[in-house]
Formats: C-alpha cells, sequence, structure tokens
C-alpha cells in the first residue's frame, strides 16, 4: 500500500532488486517459497484504481472481510499522518469508502487491515520512522508505522513490525527482507532478528564506515577537501562513522554503486533520527571535528610506518637471483 505520504521511490527502487528480484519472489522460483499474489500498483499492469480489467483496489478490501484465500502480508509504503489535528479533509488516503462514497484514509486502512495481516512491513524512511514528512514543522503530524501502531505491536503470528528504512530503500535489502519473512511465514525460518529500531539486524548491524572504501583514509588521517577526491569524506558532512547501512558495502545494483562508493555523503536516511538530527546537511558531523583531528594527529604516523613497512615487501626476497649458490636458508637432507 503506496498510500502514504511518499514519492514512490522505495516502490522504484523495489523493481531493481537482483537477490532476488520481485519476478522471483512473484513467480515463486525461489525453493519452498510459498505461492504469492502481489497486488502492487507498480507491477499490476491489468487493474485500474478503478473498473480496471481487476479492479487494484477490490483486493484490499477482500483483506479487509476476510475473503483472501491464505494470509497476506501488509507492505505499508510513506509515512502515516496524523488525521485528527485537523477541522476537515484529509492528508492522505487510498480508495472510496464504498459506504460513503468519500476517500478512506490511510490510517483507516491501518486500523482495519493491521489487526489481520500476518505481518506488517514497513518499508522506507517514510514508513518506518516518518521521515522527511515529519521533519519539525510539518503541519500534519507524520509519523512511521510503528509510532502509529505502537513499538510492541505484534501480528497476529506473533511477529513485530518489521522495519527496512532507506530514502530510498536499498532494492535488495527488502526485497531480502519479504524473501525471509515469507519464509517465515511457512515455518521455514526462526523469529526474523530485529534491533532496537526494528530494523533486521543482518542488514543494520554495521555502520557505514565499517564497510567503506574510504574507510583506512580516515584511519590514516587522510580526508578529502572536495568532492571528487579519493580519501575520506566525513569533512565535507559524511555521517557515514555512526549511521547503520550497509550500502557501501553492498553496493546498489549487482555490487555496483552506492553513496559513499560514487562520491556521496552519508546524511543518515537510514536512522530513526533523519532528517532533523542530520541537518544542515553538508556540514561536518559535530563530532568529525575531534575525531578527525584525533585521526590526523595519529594519522600521520600510522602512515610512516607502513610506508616503512610497504617499501620493505614491495621487493623481492634477496636470494631470488641467478647463480650457484643456494641462500634462502634451505638444508638438503641426505638420503
Amino acid at each position: 500500500m503506496n498510500a502514504g505520504l511518499s514519492c514512490d521511490g522505495d516502490s522504484v527502487a523495489l523493481t531493481a532488486a537482483t537477490q532476488p528480484s520481485i519476478e522471483e519472489i512473484a513467480l515463486g522460483a525461489l525453493p519452498g517459497l510459498p505461492t504469492v499474489a502481489v497486488h502492487w500498483p507498480l507491477i499490476d499492469f491489468e487493474s485500474g484504481p478503478d473498473k480496471g480489467a481487476d479492479t487494484f483496489i477490490d483486493w484490499f478490501f477482500k483483506a479487509e472481510r476476510g475473503e483472501l484465500d491464505g494470509p497476506f502480508v501488509l507492505v505499508v509504503e510513506g509515512s502515516v499522518p496524523n488525521e485528527s489535528i485537523k477541522r476537515e479533509g484529509y492528508w492522505s488516503g487510498f480508495g472510496n469508502d464504498p459506504q460513503t462514497g468519500q476517500p478512506r484514509t490511510t490510517s483507516e486502512w491501518i486500523d482495519r487491515l493491521a489487526p489481520k495481516a500476518a505481518i506488517v512491513l514497513a518499508v522506507g524512511t517514510c514508513a518506518t520512522y516518518g521521515g522527511i514528512h515529519a521533519m519539525a514543522g510539518n503541519p500534519t503530524g507524520a509519523m512511521g508505522v510503528a509510532d502509529y501502531l505502537g513499538w510492541d505491536w505484534k501480528s497476529v503470528l506473533g511477529i513485530p513490525i518489521v522495519n527496512v528504512p532507506g530514502c530510498p530503500i536499498h532494492p535488495d535489502n527488502l526485497s531480502e527482507t519479504i524473501l525471509y519473512l515469507l519464509y517465515q511465514a511457512v515455518g521455514a525460518a526462526p523469529m526474523i532478528p530485529l534491533d532496537e529500531a526494528l530494523r533486521p539486524t543482518w542488514l543494520f548491524g554495521s555502520t557505514v564506515h565499517e564497510g567503506c572504501d574510504r574507510g583506512g583514509y580516515y584511519e590514516q588521517g587522510q580526508f578529502a577537501t572536495e568532492y571528487g577526491q579519493p580519501e575520506c569524506i566525513v569533512k565535507l558532512g559524511c555521517w557515514g562513522p555512526v549511521v547503520k547501512c550497509n550500502v557501501p558495502k553492498r553496493g546498489w545494483i549487482n555490487g555496483v554503486g552506492g553513496c559513499p562508493n560514487v562520491g556521496g555523503i552519508c546524511i543518515g536516511c537510514t536512522m530513526p533520527g533523519f532528517p532533523d538530527k542530520f541537518m544542515p546537511f553538508m556540514d561536518p558531523p559535530p563530532g568529525s571535528r575531534v575525531s578527525g583531528a584525533a585521526s590526523g594527529a595519529y594519522g600521520g604516523v600510522i602512515r610512516t610506518l607502513r610506508n616503512i613497512t610497504k617499501k620493505t615487501v614491495d621487493a623481492e626476497p634477496r636470494w631470488r637471483h641467478k647463480g650457484r649458490k643456494l641462500d634462502t636458508g634451505y638444508q638438503p637432507v641426505a638420503f
């Protein structure tokens, strides 16, 4: 359901997933995968929002009435606005209520579907923590799904809300999480491991810095002073040392790309405090001044010692030469 406050960027990102692809999930191409029907505007090409070959919104009403053939996973994209803080109208909706003919709000759909869902999956930073729409001064009171339902909420299968943040979401992070949850739903995988922010731990257990190609430069006290340089970009505003995200390690598509890998700073989009706690973007993070100064101080010593060792090992051993003398230290064994 991409009816929250959103740009649909997470849906677009999922079309680029390769490990696994959405086609492999939808077509059941993986061993042990349950049969899946995907009701999603970007790939439900036969359906229109109303009076299509197979009216898209009907499947959500069937889920509400309990008329689906099996359990369902409710996937929410976009932040949830607070519909109780205004005098009239609505912030966001998804289809029309058949009883009133008026738009049914996003929050009302969540109220009706979440209690019946086997799993609730929040995708993208807007759905997980509110994202851009929830920043200070917003008029909608936007929030993430867990803020709306409660952080201790559990589905009918006893599964917590699963958050997969990113702005946009990493394609394979989302498809891999969907795959895990489908296997869990049929008893082929244990309870999904989540951190305190309800993120899958194997995807968000390490920081950007720990998987970044530029991490070695930080250790040696070498920092870029402008974009396009290969050194660490923390002094250009990168929050990588404290942000939990696997994009530099994983790349973006088929291992290629990812923010710091292509010279872009990390602005913390997978974190619950985004964007407020990471602004203004492109300014050095407060801690980087202290840690950068410390790194610069000992980095010079580290580089000197490594250059000495580098010169030593960047040459062949002295015994590799033509001649009649064997000076490797080898002692022939007499038989």
